[in-house]
Formats: C-alpha cells, structure tokens, sequence
C-alpha cells in the first residue's frame, strides 16, 4: 500500500443478502438557470394569454348592458376580483310612490319623517336635532318591505343605491368589506342619498367564533361605514329582513338601524284597499267587490293578494270570459287556501260520509252564531289535492285580536259537530276517522283555556305554559293530571251540547247533507235558506263523480278512506 492513498476496506461478507439488501439512490440533476428562466417566462405568458381572454369575454358580454339594479357595475376583470363601479339607481325608472301604495299607513307615517329629511336636511341641521343614522325594516314577507324603500327614494328625490346582503359575499377575502366601502362612498359622493340593504340578514347576522373571517370582515366594514357618518352627510341606512332576530346587536344598536319599523300584513281595511289596486288592473263585473274579497283573506299580504287577483284573471281567460267575475275570485281564493280540486274519484259512500260530516259542522256554526261562532262562508265536499275531503269555511265580519271565553266554547263545539253529525246519521258504530283533526283542534283549543286564558274555574288564573316552555316543564305530576282532567271535561261537554243541539235540528241536518251530495258546495247564504226551509235557487247540480248522489239514509257505511278527510273549519 502507497503512502497517502485510501486504504480499502473490504465489503462485508453478508452485503446483498437478505438481511442487508443494496438500495441504490439517485439524486435528480438540478435544472440551469437558463431551463429556470424559460419555464418561468412561458408561465408569464399563458397567465397574460388568459387574463386577455377574460377581459376580452368581460367587455363583449358588458357592451350595450345596463347596470343591474343594485348599481355595482362591474368593470373588466378587476369585477372578478371585487371592483365594482357603483352607480345610483335611475329613479325615472321607479313608478312607485306613497300614494300607491297600500295597506301599510302605520309605516308610511314613520318613514315619512325620513323623506323630509332627505327633501331638506338643513331644517333639522339648523334646530341642532338629528334624524337616526338607519332604520330596519321589519315583517312577514310581501308586506312591501322593498316598495316603501323605493316609495321614499322616488318621494325625496334623492339618489337611490339598492343592493342585498348576499351580494357583498364572494371567495376571494376582502371583497365584500371593499364593496361596503364602495357603496358608501358613492352614496356620500351623491348625498342626500338613501342606501337600501335588502336581505340584511345575509350581511348582517350574529357572529359568533365560529364564522368565517370573511364574513366577519364584512360586517364590521359596514359597522364602521355606518359609524363613519359626519354630521353634515345626509345618508340614511334602510335596511329590510324577515327575520330580526338573527342580527347582530352591534348593527341595531342606537348610532346605526336603531329605528325598527314593523310592516305587518295589513288589516281588513287595508286589505280591501290592496285588493283594489290590482283588481283595477284587470276587467271585472259588478259582481266583483274589495270588501269581500278582504273579509275572506285574513292574514293575508299585498303579495298573496296580487297572487289572488292574478289567479283569477287567469282563471277567467281560460274560461274565455270578458271579465272576471266573482266565480273565478272565489275560485282563486279556493285555490291559494285549499290547494287544487282533485279529480280522483271519490267512492259515492265515502261522498255521503263527508257530507254527513261536513253538514254537522254547517249547521252548528249557523246555530251558534249568536253564542260568538264566526259566520259560514260556504260549505263543500269537493276533494283537494291536499288531501281535504270536505270544507266548511268561516268568514268573520272583522279582524279579531282576541277571543272571548264564549267565543271559545262555541269554536269547540263547532270542531266535535263534524263527528256529532256522522253519529247522528250514520249510527255510533259507523263514525269514522274523519274528525281526528278536528278533536286534535279542539283539544289544543281546550288546552290553551286551562293552561293560558284562565278560562278553567278548577284551575284558576295562572299561567301553566306548554310542556316545551319552562312554565309548563316545571309543574308537578299532579297539577300535569289537574290539567288533562279539565281538558278532557271541556271537550266532552262541547261534545254533549253540541249533540244534543244537531238532534233537536236532525231535519236540517239532513236537508244539508242531501244538498250537499247534489251540489257539492253550498254558499252561507243556501245553508241558512235551507236552515229557515226555504228553498235554494235551482242549479244544475255538480257532478263531478262517476255516479249521481242520492238521498243521505240515516244510516251509512264506514270507508277505508277516512284517514284523508280534514274537515276543519277555517276561521
């Protein structure tokens, strides 16, 4: 061995067995920085190619389209990356105003206030007073909401931006707190201004640890635009949900939508009057009135009512009519409250039963009237899709905001008279399954006198709550057993009065019934002809089954389809 030369080692004998197997590395060559730079320069390329594309794509599709109506007008593809230019609404287009609008005067006035502060800022300024920062719009939806905000932008003649919460949330980070600041700043750049936020519920709702940063990010952007406000900028907030109790405290407190105006369906009034807008839309016939179509519509909105109006001039189009007339309004109104007429056929023993059923119902209601039972609209046994086999409809005179204790022992028995009159007519062994909704009506009615109104003697005037309320989860076993007990005693003796009322008037009871079975539907108006004994105008009688009705017998057969009949009066 030479000096200075590595001395061999020898391989070991067991190298390459088994036990220590040659593994064989190879390490990859790293690329030049001329490979480096080439691969980087057709990556620069291909992203300037696309970005072209894009911009180009963006212009052709913008060319010649106006703004959408929330005014974010989004400009090449710095709109994909939030930029948007943001323009007021063209009020030329807004043919809406207080005047038109109906069925709403409780919020027309409040929000009046706001218009004329938006008209002229400076009487408020000069007298050292303020008008709220915002105001929430609040309420069931179609009650028009969204029409009073344009109603005020088209009053004050002011610049108007609409946007919706929804549209301030995208997946890139930052965007929506951008378009907060945005929109605010073009409405200051446009003041007096209005900002109309719809949906707020979507930008604004409560935060909690969990919530995206994103989502957080843009609605503490608004908190700030709002709070940013100096003192000379006439810029009001409306901002309008269906669900107010979702919003964070911070966008409600006093300094931002601290004004809450409430846009309740409107009353019997208002009603009549929404209805008039749209029925002088459309050609009618002097059968055709407001006031009734508002009495039999209760808790309706002016969006339900449009719907109404419309599915009637539809209705009458179909039937190749002139006008509409009140048979196609009625029709409408069936159709918006019960669901379509089914054109199954109906067994002719299963068409007596309801009818039975149905008159039972009819007569006591006409009977209790003066004991606080609302008036009977009509009476039917026409099949809806939904599954009512039957119908008896009760209209009252005017809204009613609460019941009195006689008002509810009559709505009670008004609910049993349905079985009391399959009794009655078909036998005790022949009742059927029908009335399960109703005794499931009477007894939650029943239910609310002990545990609410304090309408029970035994029970006294407290309050027990309901099982799923602390009130109600708290009580003990034995006042629980109090409870049922007075329930049970109230439904069973609506059951016997009401019994003892429809077999002292067995001869209207039947009289109904074959009325019912020969038309199928009975006005209020036939049903107390029929009561009194007089005769009801003659008609071509209603056949819609395979076979015509005959005269109700006494006596009748259960039916296996029972089960489907709902037969609760509507009130």
């Amino acid at each position: 061995m030479s000096y200075g030369q590595p001395q061999q080692q020898p391989l070991p004998s067991d190298l390459g067995t088994k036990e220590r197997p040659i593994v064989v590395v190879s390490a990859p060559q790293k690329a030049s920085w001329a490979t480096r730079f080439w691969m980087f320069l057709l990556f620069g390329i291909a992203l300037s190619c696309f970005i072209s594309l894009v911009e180009e794509f963006n212009d052709r599709f913008q060319e010649g389209q106006p703004a959408n109506k929330s005014g974010f007008a989004r400009s090449g593809i710095s709109g994909l990356f939030g930029s948007v230019d943001v323009k007021p609404v063209n009020l030329d287009n807004l043919e809406v105003t207080f005047d038109s609008i109906r069925g709403c005067d409780e919020a027309k006035k409040e929000l009046e206030e706001i218009v004329e502060f938006l008209k002229d800022p400076e009487k408020f300024y000069n007298l050292g007073g303020r008008l709220p920062k915002g105001a929430l719009l609040t309420g069931p939806p179609g009650c028009g909401k969204t029409m009073l905000a344009k109603a005020i932008a088209k009053e004050a003649g002011v610049s108007f931006f609409y946007a919706t919460g929804s549209e301030f949330d995208e997946m890139f980070v930052g965007v929506g707190a951008r378009r907060v600041r945005e929109l605010f700043a073009a409405a200051k750049a446009n003041s007096p201004a209005l900002i109309f936020i719809d949906e707020v519920d979507a930008l604004g709702g409560r935060r909690s640890r969990s919530d995206h940063s994103t989502s957080r990010m843009t609605l503490n952007q608004l908190l700030a635009e709002m709070d940013g406000f100096d003192s000379d900028e006439a810029v009001i907030v409306l901002a309008a949900t269906n669900t107010p109790e979702t919003l964070d405290k911070a966008l409600t407190r006093p300094g931002r939508l601290d004004t809450t105006i409430t846009v309740d369906p409107p009353d019997m009034k208002g009603r009549a009057e929404v209805a008039q807008v749209y029925l002088d839309k459309i050609k009618t016939d002097s059968t055709v009135n407001a006031m009734d179509i508002a009495r039999g519509t209760t808790g309706f909105t002016g969006a339900e009512l449009s719907n109404l109006v419309n599915l009637a001039a539809i209705r009458a189009a179909v039937l190749n009519k002139a006008k509409v007339t009140s048979e196609e309004i009625e029709y409408a109104k069936d159709r918006v409250m019960m669901g379509a007429e089914s054109k199954k056929i109906v067994p002719e023993e299963e068409r007596r039963v309801t009818a039975f059923h149905e008159g039972g119902h009819a007569l006591s209601a006409i009977l209790l009237k003066d004991e606080g039972a609302d008036p009977v609209h009509k009476a039917t046994i026409v099949p809806r899709g939904n599954g009512i086999m039957g119908l008896v409809q009760q209209q009252p005179d005017r809204d009613k905001y609460s019941q009195s204790k006689r008002q509810c022992l009559a709505r009670l028995k008004v609910c049993v008279a349905g079985r009391v009159g399959e009794e009655i007519l078909l036998g005790p062994d022949d009742i059927t399954t029908g009335a399960g909704s109703d005794f499931q009506q009477a007894t939650n009615m029943a239910r609310h006198m002990v545990r609410q109104f304090g309408f029970s003697d035994a029970m006294g005037f407290v309050d027990y709550g309901t099982p799923d309320t602390a009130e109600g989860a708290y009580i003990s076993d034995e006042t629980k057993l109090k409870i049922e007990k007075e329930v049970h005693r109230l439904v069973e003796q609506a059951y016997i009065e009401t019994k003892e009322l429809l077999l002292s008037h067995r001869a209207e009871l039947e009289n109904i019934a074959n009325n019912l079975l020969k038309y199928e539907t009975l006005s209020g108006k036939d049903l107390e002809k029929i009561i009194k004994g007089e005769a009801i105008p003659e008609r071509p009688p209603r056949l819609s089954q395979a076979a015509e009705s005959k005269a109700a017998p006494p006596r009748g057969g259960n039916s296996d389809q029972a089960n489907g009949r709902r037969t609760v009066p509507i009130s």
